[in-house]
């Protein structure tokens, strides 16, 4: 239980968001995503569940970022 609400919440969180927001905190993300792949390549990464995370996020921005386009046409 305590997983699907941290789910929610993160859902919520990115809802809530104006586009623009969005849009800002998806470049973060792919940029910290790039730069966690390049160090991956050259030292040991310390937390390598990373990864995976900023995937989901990444992904979750698009979905929203998505539906809202959808739903304005």
């Amino acid at each position: 239980m305590a997983g699907e609400t941290k789910r929610k919440d993160r859902l919520t969180e990115v809802r809530e968001m104006t586009p623009e927001e969005l849009r800002t905190k998806l470049a973060e993300a792919r940029e910290e995503a790039f730069r966690l792949r390049f160090r991956s390549a050259t030292e040991a990464i310390d937390n390598p569940s990373r990864f995976r995370a900023l995937r989901r996020e990444i992904a979750r921005m698009e979905t929203e970022l998505g539906a809202r386009k959808g739903a304005n046409r």
